[in-house]
């Protein structure tokens, strides 16, 4: 399977970041709406109440900005998983939130922990590592687009402010970097010229052979046509008159 083959536009690539974006935007609207408080059902650590969280967590949010900055980071990443690892994207993505979501439930301290930041933080850490392992160019490429991108996001996985949840941002990460080693996703074969080819031998280049050893091109004048033969064959025929 080539490159073109194996990386091309699909539904998924428009669809699930629609998806993503779509839910947790209409949860904070249902939130606005109905004077509604979801944060209850967040992850609470080390409570069994609190595994709720697990599965909901990922579309509760404390404000417009903590949507907003959640929003185009999440389409973005979903978009690149879909494109470049579609046949394991989804298993990536469900696997992502229930396991970042049980470490956050261990680690965190004791308070309500919500947001799409977790499964970002999984998306960003897997398409990064997996680039990294797989070491073909064009994932190569992509985890220095998302370093490029979404490098600053690393200080976070830190306590390095007070209100955010860095143990769900660590936890995300963590969660990413052990799929990325876990799943197995097909790559696709590079195309490889001859020249490229372990066995290739320069004297058995025809087009090499009209070159000299200091470079200098060699114009053939041995005409072509004398190595032409033409054979006839006769029949016999064994016809009579009529």
């Amino acid at each position: 399977m080539h490159s073109n083959e194996h990386f091309r536009f699909s539904n998924g690539v428009v669809l699930a970041p629609l998806l993503a974006v779509l839910s947790i935007w209409t949860v904070f609207w249902v939130e606005v709406k109905f004077g509604i408080n979801f944060n209850d059902y967040g992850i609470y650590p080390r409570r069994i109440s609190g595994l709720k969280g697990v599965l909901l967590s990922p579309f509760i949010h404390g404000s417009v900005e903590h949507l907003y900055n959640n929003t185009i980071p999440l389409a973005v990443l979903t978009a690149f998983l879909f494109y470049f690892y579609q046949k394991a994207a989804l298993r990536v993505f469900v696997m992502g939130i229930l396991i970042s979501g049980l470490l956050t439930w261990v680690i965190a301290r004791p308070s309500y922990h919500i947001g799409a930041s977790g499964i970002i933080y999984v998306l960003a850490s897997f398409i990064f590592f997996k680039g990294v392992f797989a070491k073909h160019y064009r994932l190569v490429a992509l985890s220095l687009v998302v370093v490029f991108i979404y490098g600053s996001m690393l200080w976070y996985i830190f306590p390095v402010r007070e209100n955010i949840s860095w143990e769900g941002h660590l936890a995300g990460f963590i969660t990413g970097f052990l799929l990325a080693l876990m799943i197995r996703v097909k790559l696709p074969v590079e195309k490889k010229y001859e020249w490229e080819r372990e066995d290739y031998n320069e004297e058995d280049d025809p087009f090499l052979r009209h070159f000299d050893e200091n470079g200098n091109f060699i114009e053939t004048t041995e005409d072509p046509s004398e190595h032409i033969q033409i054979k006839y064959h006769y029949k016999k025929d064994n016809g009579s008159d009529t």
